[in-house]
């Protein structure tokens, strides 16, 4: 029977409430939403939404490779702007981390997110 483990990193940001940064069930990695958060200083990018998808998927980033796995290896992503005038340029900068063997993936506005941040990305990974 496989158990959960639960899987964090000081590369990217702390959980800013009850939950963590990823959790592990077998073959499959389950990455919590990540915000635009500096790991090092909690500080929010506020610089534009090119600046803040980049900071959120290179925290995505940092808990895949903690835990093992790469971007290559997610098969779902949850996209939530704040938003849809944001989605040209979120698929521009989510591209380039997604470049080969793109996950499902759906991508929704929504009223507000966590510190009022222009978008959130979680994903799931699964690895053979």
């Amino acid at each position: 029977m496989a158990k959960k483990e639960i899987l964090n990193t000081e590369k990217a940001p702390a959980a800013i409430g009850p939950y963590n940064q990823s959790i592990k069930a077998d073959k499959t990695l389950y990455v919590s939403g990540q915000i635009p958060l500096i790991p090092e200083s909690m500080e929010l990018i506020t610089t534009g939404i090119v600046d803040e998808t980049h900071q959120v998927l290179k925290n995505i980033d940092a808990i895949l490779q903690h835990a093992g796995y790469s971007f290559e290896d997610v098969v779902k992503t949850s996209i939530f702007l704040s938003s849809m005038d944001y989605f040209g340029a979120v698929n521009e900068v989510y591209a380039q981390y997604f470049n080969t063997n793109q996950p499902a993936r759906e991508c929704v506005a929504v009223k507000t997110l966590p510190k009022n941040v222009n978008v959130e990305i979680s994903v799931i990974a699964w690895k053979a």
